[in-house]
């Protein structure tokens, strides 16, 4: 027996029989049968039960979490010399985050994954291919929706100048939800082709080509056209935002279960390929909305309108409401991106596909933890990660050049302050990267497929010192403000060439690579970093850190790639 089809028959096919049904059941009248005793537990021995439980869970957050977040400090009150602004708040704001990500993980571990690995194994014996892929396609939609780090990217739309950058203003303000829609339609896109790969066999190659092909041109067609040119930092970043702890899993499931179904799981590149094409279509996506957007309103348009509401607020004098200043405008937006993927899937599972559970009570269980958990994310992300990633990037200026807000800036002279700042990007890249749990996996499957070839530290510190080198990059661009697309055309094209020449497998590994290295934590925190780092340099737009964390760990994928089959030829 293969073990793709016993993995395939023990998570999917198993019954599972209750314990209560072994038990005898006791007799009405009969004074000797036996009788089974209530299992009593009380509060100690409850919270000695549940203590491992939660400990393993909890410590896997902290692990990502606590190590940015005193790096963070450290360098802010040793190196910038600059206190911690509302240390209190940012502290409980990163313990909601660190709460809030082990429970959503473990709700989408035991709620929302079921969902995936039932409906994909399903889905092929009781609908048309048609039929599974415009479900798939919505899934991929409503994920999106669901990614804990794209509601960071819509709080970051008030810190856009419509002035320095009108039509990135525009987005981020104006066009909000068309601008996530046509991201998700992106990622929906990528899930049915990525679903089409895993049944019919296709190579990722040719996949990689004709999705960049578009994407080099539309960025190429942007970057001549000055007003839209501020648009390529966040087209590009979307690409990182898309590949989040909800998407990649439960596309995977799903994905992977229809494979499965159809007699095509077996292949050791199942599963492979959908974070590639989830990072590239939806920067064609929002490329294409700019274009689009441009024609229908011109960028004095834009400013005038921003003028006359700024203007209508300062007359008006508008108050933010009690509302507005608590945790539960944060708490709301975690239940709308939640609640209506959960619906979506009880639909497919119960209306279309008429199926049932393994156990409704677990699942249950398992989508309000996910519900719960989003919440108290967002309520951390707003407090918490967010803050500490602005404050960041408003007080790093001060190591080379005078800012507001130091009074002893600058703290160094700008040759080593600009050293100082370089560096400290690429030890948070290289930390944050080997502190995500989805790169040990990868390290892990990767050392399988290769025999031992590339071993999982090799593949660790070679995606991690990508990442290093990316952010280091991503916040050179801001501080010299050199053109995103000089540099991440050309890197790209090196790309394409490095793929042309390297294997099936590596090809693989390295371009899903970028998407583990884009986390919950890593994802909000750089993106807070860049704006507050942009706005204290005034820099036209502060997006294209992450763009630059995607491409380089790739290059040094494939790079290693090459050198380990050329070091076996020569061996």
């Amino acid at each position: 027996m293969k073990y793709s089809d016993y993995i395939h028959e023990s998570e999917i096919q198993h019954k599972t029989i209750s314990y209560n049904h072994l038990t005898p059941k006791p007799i009405k009248g009969d004074l000797n049968a036996l009788k089974p005793k209530k299992i009593k537990i009380g509060p100690f021995k409850a919270l000695n039960l549940l203590g491992p439980y939660t400990y393993i869970r909890i410590l896997e957050q902290i692990k990502a979490v606590f190590p940015l977040a005193a790096y963070l400090f450290l360098f802010q009150l040793l190196i910038l010399r600059q206190p911690i602004g509302e240390a209190s708040t940012i502290c409980l704001g990163l313990i909601a985050v660190i709460v809030g990500l082990a429970i959503f993980m473990e709700g989408l571990k035991v709620g929302l994954m079921p969902f995936g690995t039932i409906i994909g194994d399903q889905l092929p014996k009781k609908a048309s291919m048609k039929t599974v892929l415009v479900i798939i396609a919505i899934l991929g939609v409503g994920v999106t929706f669901a990614e804990p780090a794209i509601g960071a990217l819509q709080a970051f739309g008030s810190s856009v100048d419509p002035n320095k950058a009108p039509y990135l203003y525009e987005l981020l303000n104006n066009w909000t939800q068309p601008l996530v829609l046509i991201v998700g339609a992106g990622v929906g896109l990528a899930a049915v082709l990525g679903t089409l790969r895993f049944v019919k066999g296709w190579s990722l190659k040719p996949m990689i080509y004709l999705s960049l092909t578009p994407a080099i041109f539309l960025t190429y067609y942007v970057w001549l056209n000055p007003d839209l040119r501020t648009i390529l930092g966040l087209a590009w970043d979307c690409g990182a935002v898309t590949t989040g702890p909800v998407t990649v899993p439960l596309v995977l499931s799903l994905g992977i279960g229809i494979a499965a179904s159809a007699g095509k799981g077996d292949s050791s590149l199942s599963g492979f390929g959908v974070v590639t094409l989830a990072s590239i279509f939806p920067i064609i996506a929002v490329l294409s909305l700019s274009i689009f957007v441009s024609f229908q309103i011109t960028p004095d348009e834009i400013i005038n309108a921003y003028n006359l509401k700024a203007q209508s607020i300062s007359e008006s004098s508008v108050e933010l409401t009690k509302w507005d200043k608590t945790p539960l405008v944060e708490i709301v937006a975690g239940i709308q991106s939640i609640l209506p993927l959960v619906i979506f899937l009880m639909i497919v599972l119960f209306g279309i596909l008429k199926s049932k559970l393994p156990n409704n009570l677990v699942t249950g269980y398992g989508l309000a933890l996910s519900i719960i958990g989003m919440c108290v994310f967002n309520v951390g992300l707003t407090y918490g990660l967010g803050a500490i990633g602005a404050q960041a990037g408003t007080t790093l200026p001060a190591a080379f050049m005078q800012i507001d807000v130091s009074e002893v800036s600058p703290i160094y002279s700008q040759t080593l302050g600009l050293t100082i700042v370089i560096l400290f990007a690429w030890i948070l890249g290289f930390g944050s990267t080997l502190a995500e749990p989805a790169l040990n996996a990868l390290g892990a499957t990767v050392q399988d497929l290769t025999n031992g070839a590339f071993k999982k530290s090799m593949l660790m510190y070679s995606v991690a010192g990508g990442v290093a080198f990316g952010i280091a990059l991503g916040v050179g661009k801001i501080v010299f403000a050199f053109d995103l697309a000089a540099v991440l055309i050309p890197l790209y094209i090196v790309a394409v060439i490095l793929t042309y020449f390297s294997t099936e497998e590596f090809v693989n590994v390295a371009w899903d690579s970028a998407g583990v290295t884009t986390g919950p934590v890593t994802v909000p925190l750089v993106l807070a970093m860049g704006l507050g780092l942009g706005n204290a340099v005034s820099a036209t737009e502060g997006f294209g850190i992450l763009s630059m964390a995607s491409i380089c760990p790739i290059l040094a994928v494939l790079c290693m790639g090459i050198f380990i089959r050329l070091k076996q030829k020569i061996n």
